[in-house]
């Protein structure tokens, strides 16, 4: 007689957040600029990622980075949205792990006003059902309706690697260094930041940004270069600046060879110089 086939265990959060990554039929969210930061004669230049940074709000930031991810089609007759049932959210939120049904539901639900409140959603309910529908608005707070950027409208893009989740880089980076993550994908391959700059151009500190900035390289995830460059009124006539190059599954397309090259240069002798052409590549803000 044949044995019945053992049953299999329920979907993981992890399991549940690749597949709906899957459905996408990408390697990465584009996320608007405008998220990270204003653009120039903008009052302010902090973008909506600052309110994450100030408000210590990791969870709903990764949730909206998420909700961003699985958004693949505006063709639906709610334009950019999905629907989901609600604990379906809540595995792909990570809001289960040693909570009840309710208490996940709950944290959802908290989640997604908060990202209401910012307007950056809008939500909705398919019938009496606990099908939760989350639509996506334009990143920048404004409360538009969103617009995939790309060619099609001009707006300047940065691209998260799907693998920010797949390979769990959302549980090893803290606040800090997801926002630093963001800014650094921002900015061009070899970007210059003085952190001190940072409250101004992107919201929020200094020791933030610095916090952010070592975990990522504690992680192999950034490599800094440090060169001196020409300031004809300090005492030396030079000055010290960082210059800073994603690496691993963040590392830009834009990334030339010769960055490649240097970095097995330096591994083998840190005094290296940086190749000639980055000294061009400067931040944006």
């Amino acid at each position: 007689m044949n044995s019945q086939p053992p049953n299999e265990s329920p979907a993981t959060e992890a399991e549940t957040r690749a597949a709906l990554l899957e459905r996408s039929v990408r390697s990465f969210t584009p996320i608007n600029k405008l998220f990270v930061q204003a653009p120039r004669g903008s009052e302010s230049r902090h973008g909506p990622l600052s309110w994450f940074v100030r408000g210590r709000d990791l969870r709903a930031l990764q949730a909206y980075l998420l909700v961003i991810g699985v958004n693949s089609s505006g063709a639906s007759e709610h334009g950019w949205s999905t629907t989901l049932p609600i604990k379906v959210w809540a595995r792909a939120f990570g809001t289960t792990r040693h909570a009840t049904d309710a208490s996940a539901a709950t944290a959802v639900s908290k989640v997604l006003t908060r990202l209401e409140k910012r307007k950056l959603i809008e939500r909705g309910r398919r019938g009496r059902s606990r099908e939760i529908r989350v639509g996506l608005l334009r990143e920048d707070g404004t409360g538009e309706p969103y617009t995939r950027p790309g060619k099609a409208n001009g707006d300047r893009f940065l691209k998260l690697p799907h693998a920010f989740w797949t390979d769990g880089w959302h549980e090893k980076l803290d606040l800090p260094a997801t926002a630093m993550l963001l800014v650094a994908l921002h900015e061009k391959p070899g970007f210059e930041l003085p952190t001190e700059f940072v409250p101004d151009w992107y919201g929020w500190s200094a020791d933030t940004a610095e916090r952010g900035f070592k975990t990522l390289r504690d992680l192999g995830l950034l490599q800094v270069f440090t060169r001196h460059k020409k300031a004809p009124l300090s005492p030396t006539g030079l000055t010290e600046v960082n210059q800073y190059y994603l690496l691993g599954p963040f590392a830009q397309a834009r990334t030339a060879p010769t960055i490649d090259d240097y970095v097995a240069q330096v591994q083998a002798s840190p005094d290296a110089a940086p190749p000639a052409d980055t000294s061009r590549k400067k931040t944006t803000a």
